[in-house]
C-alpha cells in the first residue's frame, strides 16, 4: 500500500509539472530554454567551448556498395582524443546533398549497426538514408564499437556530455565536407542513439531535424520514477550523487526539452510497447511541447509515430520517419 501511494504522488507531481506553459512569447520561450540548458548541464556538466583543433578527417578504408561508399574514418573531438565513425556518401551525387548523423544505440558493435555491419536490420538507418541520397555520418559513442576512453579522467561529469561534445564535432565535419550543403543537416537514433539525438538538438541549433526512436520518456514515468538506469557512468552519475535518482529532484525532463526545439522538425517513433520508455510518459511530453509548436503556426513539425510493437524501429515507420526528413531536408 504504501509504494502504490508514493507512485500516486510521483505522477501527480509529473502531471503538474506537464501542464502547458501559459506564455509562449519569444521572450518567455528563451527564457525556459536557458533554464532547460542550465538543468541539463547541473545533471550532465558544463558544456565546454567548442575546441579549436583541427578536425583532422582520416580515411582509413573504403569499399564500394551498390549504391553507397562507406568509409571508415576517424576525426579529432578535441586535443589528444580521435573518434572512429563510417562516412557514407551516394555513390552518384547531384550537387550539394543533405546530411544526417547517425546515431547508435546501446550496442556492442556502436556505429556498425547503423551502416549496415551486423545488430539488427530494423536500425540500419545510416545506410538507408545514404541509398536515399544523404550523406550520413555515424560515430561511435563513448566506450563503443572501436572507442575506448575515460571520459571522467578527461575532466568530464558525465558519458553524455561527453557524447555532446564529439556529435557537435561531427556536425562541424559534415559541414567541412564539399558534398554537403551545412545548412540542411539532422539527426537521427534509436534508444541511447534517440535520447543524444534530442540532447545535441537542445545544444546545437545547426540540427534542423531531429528523428528519435525509442529515446525518451518523463523522468517520473521511466521505471515509476526510478532514474538507476540512467545514473551509471555511461551516462550521467549525478543523478545517483546529486538527485538521488529520484525523478522529482531532476532540474530538467523531456517535456520542456521537446518544447525548446520548436518550431525545428522533430519526429517521434514511440511503440506502444516500449518497456524501458514508456508510452504514457511519451504522449505526456508530446502534449506539453504541443503548444510551443502551434505558437510557431508549426504543429505538422512535432509528429509522433505510436506502432505497436516493443523497443523497435519497424520498416513502416522509417518509412515514415524519412519522408518527414525529406520534407524539412529536401
Amino acid at each position: 500500500m504504501t509504494m502504490f501511494v508514493i507512485s500516486l504522488a510521483v505522477l501527480s507531481q509529473a502531471d503538474a509539472a506537464l501542464q502547458a506553459p501559459k506564455s509562449n512569447s519569444i521572450a518567455e520561450r528563451q527564457r525556459r530554454r536557458t533554464a532547460l540548458l542550465d538543468g541539463m548541464q547541473k545533471v550532465m556538466g558544463l558544456l565546454p567551448p567548442k575546441s579549436a583543433e583541427p578536425l583532422d578527417l582520416r580515411i582509413e578504408s573504403e569499399e564500394t556498395l551498390e549504391r553507397v561508399v562507406r568509409k571508415k574514418i576517424t576525426f579529432v573531438p578535441e586535443k589528444g582524443d580521435r573518434v572512429p565513425a563510417y562516412l557514407l556518401l551516394p555513390k552518384k551525387p547531384v550537387g550539394k546533398l543533405p546530411a544526417m548523423l547517425c546515431l547508435h544505440q546501446t550496442v556492442k558493435i556502436g556505429k556498425g549497426e547503423p551502416v549496415g555491419l551486423g545488430g539488427k536490420p530494423n536500425l540500419r538507418y545510416a545506410l538507408e538514408l545514404a541509398e536515399r541520397g544523404y550523406v550520413t555520418l555515424a560515430p561511435d559513442d563513448v566506450n563503443f564499437g572501436d572507442y575506448k576512453i575515460d571520459c571522467y579522467a578527461m575532466g568530464y561529469a558525465s558519458a553524455t556530455m561527453k557524447g555532446i561534445v564529439n556529435h557537435r564535432r561531427a556536425i562541424d565535419l559534415l559541414q567541412s565536407l564539399p558534398e554537403v550543403d551545412g545548412t540542411r543537416i539532422g539527426v537521427i537514433g534509436h534508444s541511447r542513439g534517440g535520447h543524444n539525438a534530442l540532447f545535441l538538438a537542445a545544444f546545437d541549433e545547426r540540427v534542423k531535424v531531429v528523428v528519435t526512436s525509442c529515446g525518451f520518456t518523463s523522468f517520473p514515468r521511466y521505471k515509476g520514477g526510478d532514474l538507476t538506469g540512467w545514473s551509471h557512468k555511461g551516462y550521467m552519475p549525478r543523478i545517483a550523487n546529486e538527485f538521488g535518482k529520484d525523478s522529482r529532484r531532476m532540474p530538467f525532463d523531456f517535456p520542456e526539452l521537446l518544447s525548446s526545439l520548436a518550431p525545428r522538425a522533430v519526429f517521434v517513433n514511440a511503440p506502444t510497447g516500449d518497456d524501458n520508455f514508456d508510452v504514457t510518459g511519451v504522449r505526456d511530453c508530446v502534449r506539453s511541447a504541443t503548444p510551443a509548436y502551434e505558437s510557431f503556426k508549426a504543429k505538422d513539425r512535432l509528429v509522433t509515430a505510436y506502432p505497436e510493437c516493443r523497443h523497435d524501429f519497424p520498416p513502416d515507420v522509417r518509412k515514415q520517419a524519412y519522408e518527414f526528413v525529406d520534407r524539412v531536408l529536401k
